[in-house]
């Protein structure tokens, strides 16, 4: 077996460090093995040599450089006529361990793949949280109060399922009880926070549709702001607006047939919505579609105790307690620990290559690969003479030449008042551009990208796949 997140090689002990190192990250992770004997690089049997001796000193470097104590299970063991040893970390309960001559704030290591890294103070808190029982989403927010949650968008979730009423925003922990009176909880406010924003600036989803198959040329992109459970669902329309669309006549009735796979995506979505890390700072979850995949990941790495193998056997840990619990009273989560292993079973029903889950950085990805590439739909190119006519035709059916140059822009992607007013080559935003707008979306060509936020200062505009079908079928006429 290669190298891994719970395996470890090493010639020998004259590197203590690097071994201590090791210990402490797999002791605050999901435990591991290091077997010393053996060359990390070719994998080569050598022996230890005087292996009782070697035995006694690194159990007192064990001893002598780990805060909170740490006791492993040591041992020698033969292997092609060398002893090898051997010494198992289990997760630890007394997380988070440190180097002590580095301390507790600057000698905390985690073990992400093959290698080991120093935990910055959000992870450092989050090992902390993982012993007590208590998920990061529980915790309350004292200064706040029960009003600033939207009890209506909360109810408008909720509106298919069952009618919401106030007493559910106890039950579900959306607030709790502190120093006498209710106060929202950290998973109230990235639930349904009026200004959730404001406190948790990076809570929010980052989507990107990619030319080729790297980051180097972006062809559209959105940010997401939105409630958490209405995210999932635009995330998807995103995905699906650069997706192609057959159809299934084999059936009674028609059947859309997606070119990529939406039932994986979806749980994928939802997997790194209610799993993300949102102590992190700078760190949205972010979706990136490319040529050949589509790549899903949220900030926070894997919770202590768990690995990739376990998550497709279906060990499931609960980073948020209390939007796992709403995502799965709104039937987002059919039931735990199944979402990852009924990915794997789609993709293999479906003949797509296997997702992949990876940790990058502080970050967990998945991936999961196209049957087919699909390349980026660029916009037909026309004439200066054909977008005079296509804007004079736009201006007859809308009735405004304003109108008309709006929609025009937003062809290229969606845009705020502000950015539609510079394309439009005006220093501000006109009253007329107000006016115009607010018609767009009354006829329903137009959207918001934050709805729930009108007033909201980060607000753009899109069209809507009405407003699409509406320039597509004038373009068609020049």
């Amino acid at each position: 077996m290669p190298e891994g997140k719970t395996l470890e090689f090493k010639r020998d002990i004259s590197s203590p460090k690097n071994i201590i190192k090791t210990l402490v990250a797999f002791a605050n992770t999901a435990g591991g093995r290091l077997l010393i004997g053996i060359e990390d690089d070719t994998r080569k049997i050598l022996g230890v040599d005087e292996p009782l001796d070697e035995e006694e000193r690194l159990c007192n470097l064990i001893a002598d450089n780990i805060e909170p104590h740490l006791v492993p299970n040591v041992e020698l063991f033969s292997l092609e006529d060398k002893t090898l040893l051997s010494v198992e970390v289990y997760p630890s309960g007394l997380r988070p361990h440190w180097i002590r001559k580095e301390g507790p704030d600057e000698g905390v290591y985690v073990r992400l793949g093959s290698t080991n890294r120093k935990a910055d103070r959000e992870l450092i808190a989050e090992l902390k949280r993982t012993t007590s029982g208590i998920s990061f989403d529980e915790q309350p927010l004292p200064d706040r109060i029960v009003d600033d949650l939207d009890f209506e968008a909360a109810s408008a979730c909720f509106e298919r399922h069952r009618k919401f009423v106030k007493k559910d925003l106890e039950s579900l922990r959306l607030v709790v009880p502190h120093q006498g009176h209710l106060v929202p909880t950290v998973g109230g406010m990235l639930l349904f926070g009026n200004d959730r924003d404001t406190i948790f600036p990076d809570s929010w989803i980052q989507c990107g549709r990619f030319i080729g198959k790297d980051k180097a040329d972006i062809f559209d992109h959105i940010d997401i702001h939105e409630h958490l459970p209405v995210a999932v669902e635009r995330v998807m329309e995103f995905l699906k607006k650069h997706a192609m669309r057959g159809a299934d006549f084999s059936e009674f009735r028609r059947k859309d047939v997606w070119s990529i796979p939406l039932t994986i995506l979806r749980e994928a979505v939802i997997n790194a919505v209610v799993h993300a890390d949102y102590s992190q700072r700078g760190a949205p979850v972010r979706v990136a579609f490319f040529d050949d995949r589509i790549e899903i990941e949220n900030p926070g790495i894997l919770l202590p105790g768990l690995t990739v193998e376990d998550m497709l056997q279906g060990v499931s840990k609960i980073r948020n307690h209390v939007i796992a619990r709403v995502f799965r009273e709104l039937d987002l989560i059919e039931q735990w620990g199944s979402g990852v292993r009924r990915m794997f079973s789609e993709a293999e029903a479906l003949g797509i290559p296997q997702p992949e889950i990876i940790e990058v950085g502080m970050r967990v990805r998945l991936i999961v690969y196209l049957v087919e590439s699909i390349r980026v739909q660029t916009p037909t190119q026309i004439t200066a003479e054909d977008e005079t006519r296509l804007k004079s035709r736009l201006k007859s059916r809308l009735k405004s030449e304003l109108a008309a140059k709006v929609v025009f822009l937003m062809a290229e992607g969606q845009a705020s008042k502000a950015e539609l007013a510079q394309g439009l080559g005006h220093k501000s935003v006109s009253g007329e551009l107000h006016k115009q707008v607010k018609n767009l979306l009354e006829l329903g060509y137009i959207e918001m990208t934050i709805p729930d936020k009108p007033r909201s200062s980060k607000q753009e505009y899109r069209l809507t796949a009405e407003g699409k079908a509406v320039l597509t079928e004038e373009e068609r006429e020049v």
